[in-house]
């Protein structure tokens, strides 16, 4: 039982670290584009997305900078939701729930990226990256499922075996 827990547990570490990269990112935007701009230079099509976003995040601060706002409460979702994984931290099997949300979201991640994507201008290639987060995430979210299954199983039997006594 102990190894199943640690499983889980792992999975779920994996996963609220993600989550917490994802909202910390979020904040220094401005700067990240700066740098993948030096990287990508333009004339690539991926060096010149980036240019044009970060064209766009600098006419925002610039001319709008309360749309940044929106930003900062992207990280705050991100650490929120990080925080929600604490409770099948402590308790699997008790808070399957949070881990069998976080498989929705993942999976409503790919048809979200497409629609919106679409309607908001963003490359079809951009799109599947922003896709490939939720598959990503995925993984260790099953696994977590599967190990929470049959430690879910493990203690039944527990219980059977002390009611036979």
């Amino acid at each position: 039982m102990n190894k199943k827990i640690e499983s889980i547990r792992k999975g779920i570490w994996i996963i609220i670290l993600a989550l917490m990269l994802a909202g910390i990112t979020a904040i220094p935007v401005e700067k990240e584009l700066a740098f993948l701009c030096r990287v990508f230079p333009t004339g690539t099509f991926i060096g010149d997305w980036f240019d044009k976003v970060y064209t766009g995040i600098l006419t925002i601060k610039k001319d709008y900078p309360f749309l940044s706002y929106g930003y900062d409460w992207l990280a705050f979702a991100h650490f929120m939701l990080a925080f929600l994984f604490i409770g099948p931290y402590k308790n699997p099997v008790k808070n399957r729930w949070v881990i069998e949300f976080g498989i929705i979201t993942c999976l409503l991640i790919i048809p979200y990226a497409i629609m919106a994507g679409y309607f908001r201008g963003i490359p079809f290639w951009w799109r599947l990256i922003d896709c490939s987060v939720g598959i990503i995430g995925l993984f260790p979210l099953i696994l977590c499922l599967q190990q929470i299954h049959l430690l879910e199983m493990e203690l039944e039997k527990e219980k059977n075996d002390e009611a036979k006594i």
